[in-house]
């Protein structure tokens, strides 16, 4: 198996690399989408801060249903046509910081069984515990990808 540590480790120094990153993102192009249909670094921000909460609730699910079938998420339409912009971000970052300390914490005590608990996922071939923490802390990598992509890009209009 691989190593949970490594994964728990990377899962709680996270919002110590994206918390900065965003608080370093001017004012000035904070809420600009690069393009109407692409979100601003504020939206990306604001939609990690909200991711914890499903992927506590599948870890739940995955460890009390005997054959779990995982959906996958998807972004609300509202969401897309700005919503996001409307989210208090000082709140959104200590609402992720806070949150993902107790999943750090709730990580922490899981067996090596339940590491391995698998579950049927709409969209991909296999799916177990580990891969679904590995699979937000990617998640969550891209999105602070994307909030340096616009903290950093030189061609604003």
């Amino acid at each position: 198996m691989s190593d949970t540590t490594t994964l728990i480790s990377a899962l709680k120094t996270a919002p110590g690399v994206i918390i900065p990153l965003i608080q370093e993102v001017p004012p000035q192009i904070l809420k600009r989408r690069p393009s109407p249909a692409k979100w601003s670094a504020y939206e990306h921000a604001c939609h990690l801060s909200q991711s914890d909460a499903p992927f506590l609730a599948r870890l739940n699910m995955i460890l009390s249903t005997p054959e779990p079938y995982i959906k996958s998420i998807e972004n609300s339409p509202e969401d897309e046509a700005g919503a996001l912009l409307d989210i208090d971000l000082d709140e959104s970052l200590k609402r992720y910081a806070a949150e993902r300390a107790a999943l750090v914490e709730r990580l922490k005590k899981l067996s090596p069984d339940e590491w391995q608990k698998t579950a049927v996922h709409e969209a991909f071939d296999h799916y177990s515990v580990f891969i679904m923490f590995r699979h937000l802390l990617n998640h969550e990598m891209l999105h602070a990808y994307r909030i340096e992509e616009l903290l950093l890009k030189k061609d604003w209009d």
